[in-house]
C-alpha cells in the first residue's frame, strides 16, 4: 500500500476554507464559549453549509460512511474520497477550536451510524437531520458490549427503556441514535441502533453535564421510558445473528474513530504553534538540521513532541484512505484513535509545562488546548479500549479470548 502524503488537489479549496472557518470564527470565540458553557453559538449557523461539504454524500461527523455493501471499484488504484476529505477538514476545523466543531448543526456522531448502516430510504429521511449518539450507560462505562437499555418488539414498534450518559449534542439535535438490545441473554449480538426524533413521549432530558473541556459542546443525560420508536426507525437488520456478534453497529467506530484522532491532531498542532511562537520569541531555537541531544533541553522536547505529532496524523490519513478504498480498517481505526489521543493530550499538556506562565494563563489558548484534548484520549472509546481491540486483532483473538 502506498499513500500519497500530499494533501490531494481536488481538496486543496476545501481545507483552505476549513482553515479560513477556524481562523476568523472559531479561534477568535474560541475563549468565549468555553467560559460560556451551555450557551449555543448562534453564529454557527452560518457555517453549517460549509461543514455540509466537508463530506460528499452531504455532511455529519463521519457522514461519508463506512458501507461495505458497496461494489469495489474495477479499476485498481488509489481513491480519496469522502473519508479522506472529512478528516482534512476535521483537522483544520480542530486547530481553531474542537467544541465548536462538535457543535456544527447536522454534525453530530449520530450522522455517521446513519451514514455507515442506514437503508436508502433511511439516508433520504434523514437527510439533514443533526443526529447525536446515545452508547454510554451509568453502568456499562467504555464496554459497549454491556448495554443494559432494552427494545422490546410491540407490533410495528419497539419500546425502549433504559439510561444514556455522554450524549454529545444530545439537546441541541434533532434525533438521537440509541442503542439498545433486543434480548440481554443473546449478548453483543441482540445490540441494535434506533434513530429516536427529539420530543418523542418517554425521551426525557434529565440533565446537561459541566465539563473540564469542550465546554462550547453540550453533553446530555437522558432516560427512556416506554419510548415508542417505529421499526422502520431500527438501523440494519433486525435478524440476531450471534455469529456476526454487533459488528453491524460497531462499523460505524471503523470511521468515527479516525475523526476523533483528526481532532486530537487539529489541537495538538494549534499547540505546537503557539508552542513553537513562544519558545523562537524567547531565544530557544529549533534546529532541525542537529540531533535533537545537543540542542537545549526545551528544543529537544518540542522536536519530540512533533514527531509524536506526525506519527499519529499518518495513521489517522491510513485509516481514512482505506476506508475510501472499501478496505477493513478497524485495526487501523483503533491505532489511529490510540496513538492521536494519547499523543495529543501529552502534547498539550507538555506544551503548557514548556511555556510555563504563559501556558498556564488565560492570556494564550494553550492551557485550554490541555484541557479540551482529554475527552479525546476518552470517548469513541478509551485508550485502553483502543489498545485491547488492536490486541485482539493483531493477535487474533475473539473478545472472549482476551478482555
Amino acid at each position: 500500500m502506498t499513500i500519497n502524503l500530499e494533501i490531494p488537489k481536488k481538496f486543496e479549496q476545501l481545507v483552505d476554507q476549513a482553515h479560513a472557518a477556524a481562523a476568523e470564527f472559531f479561534r477568535p470565540n474560541s475563549r468565549k464559549y468555553d467560559q460560556a458553557e451551555h450557551t449555543y453559538p448562534k453564529e454557527l449557523d452560518m457555517l453549517a453549509a460549509l461543514l455540509d461539504g466537508l463530506s460528499a454524500s452531504g455532511g455529519g461527523a463521519g457522514a461519508g460512511g463506512v458501507r461495505r455493501d458497496g461494489k469495489k471499484d474495477e479499476k485498481p488504484g488509489n481513491r480519496n474520497g469522502s473519508n479522506m476529505q472529512l478528516l482534512l477538514g476535521t483537522m483544520e476545523m480542530c486547530w481553531g477550536d474542537v467544541g465548536l466543531l462538535l457543535s456544527m448543526p447536522r454534525q453530530g456522531l449520530g450522522n455517521a451510524a446513519i451514514a455507515s448502516v442506514a437503508n436508502d430510504e433511511q439516508l433520504e429521511r434523514y437527510k439533514g437531520k443533526w443526529a447525536a449518539m446515545a452508547i454510554t450507560e451509568p453502568d456499562t462505562g467504555s464496554d459497549s458490549g454491556a448495554i443494559r437499555a432494552t427494545a422490546v418488539k410491540d407490533g410495528d414498534y419497539y419500546v425502549l427503556n433504559g439510561e444514556k450518559i455522554f450524549v454529545t449534542s444530545g439537546e441541541r439535535a434533532d434525533c438521537v441514535v440509541v442503542w439498545a438490545t433486543l434480548d440481554r441473554s443473546l449478548g453483543k449480538a441482540a445490540i441494535k441502533s434506533f434513530v429516536v426524533d427529539r420530543g418523542t413521549p418517554g425521551f426525557e432530558l434529565v440533565r446537561l453535564e459541566h465539563k473540564l473541556g469542550i465546554r462550547a459542546s453540550d453533553t446530555a443525560h437522558f432516560r427512556l421510558e416506554n419510548v415508542r420508536v417505529h421499526k422502520d426507525n431500527l438501523l440494519g437488520s433486525p435478524e440476531v445473528n450471534t455469529e456476526q456478534g454487533f459488528a453491524g453497529v460497531m462499523q460505524t467506530f471503523d470511521n468515527t474513530r479516525p475523526l476523533v484522532a483528526a481532532m486530537a491532531i487539529g489541537v495538538a498542532r494549534a499547540s505546537l504553534e503557539e508552542t513553537r511562537r513562544i519558545l523562537e520569541d524567547s531565544g530557544v531555537v529549533i534546529d532541525y538540521d542537529r540531533p535533537a541531544q545537543v540542542q537545549s533541553a526545551a528544543a529537544a522536547t518540542f522536536l519530540q513532541l512533533e514527531a509524536d505529532y506526525e506519527a499519529a496524523y499518518l495513521l489517522a490519513m491510513e485509516a481514512a484512505w482505506m476506508a475510501d478504498n472499501r478496505q477493513p480498517n478497524s485495526l487501523q481505526a483503533s491505532m489511529a484513535k490510540a496513538k492521536a489521543g494519547r499523543s495529543g493530550s501529552d502534547i498539550t499538556l507538555r506544551c503548557v509545562e514548556l511555556t510555563g506562565s504563559l501556558g498556564y494563563s488565560e492570556n494564550s489558548l494553550l492551557e485550554k488546548w490541555a484541557r479540551d484534548s482529554k475527552i479525546l484520549d476518552i470517548f469513541e472509546g478509551t485508550q485502553q479500549i483502543q489498545q485491547l481491540i488492536v490486541a485482539r486483532r493483531l493477535l487474533g483473538k475473539s473478545s472472549a479470548e482476551l478482555k
